[in-house]
């Protein structure tokens, strides 16, 4: 057993502690924020491109921070929309053999070497995912979350698939095949929100914003008079 303590097993928990600790102790001033998903690979010329800019100008003009991979393709236009507007443009650089190489649109930049550490800061800081056209990575953030607050693990956050062509076979899939085998229950559907608009993704947000504080007023009252009974309780008072 004190020889397994001196494995290189051991320092890799101290790693994966601290990069969870950085990300908390950077990112915890960060107000509503939004990640935002996509491909590395769609280059700036491509009409997904310039969408994800507007996407990410709408959100930064509208007090959400920004939140994407740090990488380049649509992580960077997220970050560039949400840079050039103002906004607070987070990048959650990762070590990879290809592909990730930091873009220059960020304000706040974090490098992880473990993607697990790195999910927790993409969906702890979020009040909703925008999933735009994108690969395995993509795939894996989208379903994550889906599973997390299916689980009941996570409060419901809005989870939007930008570009309608591009998620209409995965949309088919799980319309047609998991609900005809009942992998998943029809309600699970309504996680999800699909579109093509850059502003219905900011009305999507904004909407889900609004009830949220309107739980956190209503539930103030009930938490200030459960504290004064519980304050009776222990002095003894009728």
């Amino acid at each position: 057993m004190v020889e397994d303590l001196k494995g290189k097993e051991t320092w890799r928990v101290f790693r994966i502690m601290s990069e969870f600790i950085e990300g908390f102790d950077e990112l915890s001033d960060v107000g509503p924020a939004v990640s935002i998903f996509g491909s590395a690979r769609i280059e700036s010329n491509k009409k997904y491109y310039k969408q994800c800019v507007e996407v990410a100008t709408l959100l930064s003009k509208n007090g959400y921070a920004v939140i994407t991979g740090g990488g380049p393709g649509l992580m960077e236009a997220a970050n560039k929309g949400a840079l050039q507007n103002g906004g607070m443009s987070i990048g959650l650089n990762i070590t990879l053999p290809r592909e990730q190489k930091a873009n220059k649109y960020q304000s706040r930049s974090l490098h992880f070497k473990y993607f697990f550490a790195r999910k927790v800061m993409f969906v702890k800081y979020a009040v909703g995912y925008v999933c735009m056209p994108g690969g395995f990575g993509t795939l894996d953030e989208l379903f994550e979350a889906l599973t997390l607050i299916q689980t009941h693990k996570i409060y419901p956050f809005p989870i939007i698939l930008f570009g309608k062509e591009y998620w209409a076979p995965l949309m088919d899939f799980i319309k047609k095949t998991m609900l005809h085998h009942k992998t998943i229950d029809p309600e699970d559907l309504d996680y999800i929100d699909i579109t093509d608009d850059p502003k219905e993704v900011l009305a999507i947000i904004n909407k889900h914003m609004d009830k949220k504080m309107k739980l956190i007023k209503s539930a103030k009252p009930k938490e200030k008079k459960e504290g004064l009974a519980r304050m009776k309780n222990r002095k003894g008072i009728p």
